[in-house]
């Protein structure tokens, strides 16, 4: 059976593309979302933090400019709004979901 994951991917982060490269060289069977041209919605990025352990906060661009008083619900908001404040690359696996920076980080996906 092969490996299946999901990217939270910006084909023009270096980043993000090293870990896409990652799972295709691993043989995972990869969906990739762009999602700056097609954003998730406030409850998956929700889910998808609550399934990693994140807040909402800790998967904020560090130059995102958001309150710093600004409650969860507020930051999936911004988020959803303007979905360039998600950091990336969000991966998810059977194994769970990570914030793979740095990129190696999607190992423990795998």
């Amino acid at each position: 059976m092969t490996a299946k994951a999901t990217i939270l991917h910006n084909p023009r982060c270096s980043k993000s593309r090293a870990v896409l490269a990652m799972l295709e060289e691993a043989g995972v069977e990869v969906r990739v979302i762009d999602y700056l041209r097609d954003p998730p919605s406030r409850d998956e990025l929700a889910r998808l933090f609550g399934r990693a352990a994140l807040s909402p906060r800790d998967a904020l661009r560090p130059e995102a400019r958001v309150p710093a008083d600004a409650d969860d619900a507020a930051v999936l908001d911004a988020m959803a709004a303007d979905p360039a404040l998600i950091e990336r690359p969000l991966v998810e696996t059977e194994r769970g979901v990570g914030l793979c920076r740095p990129p190696e980080r999607v190992r423990d996906l795998l």
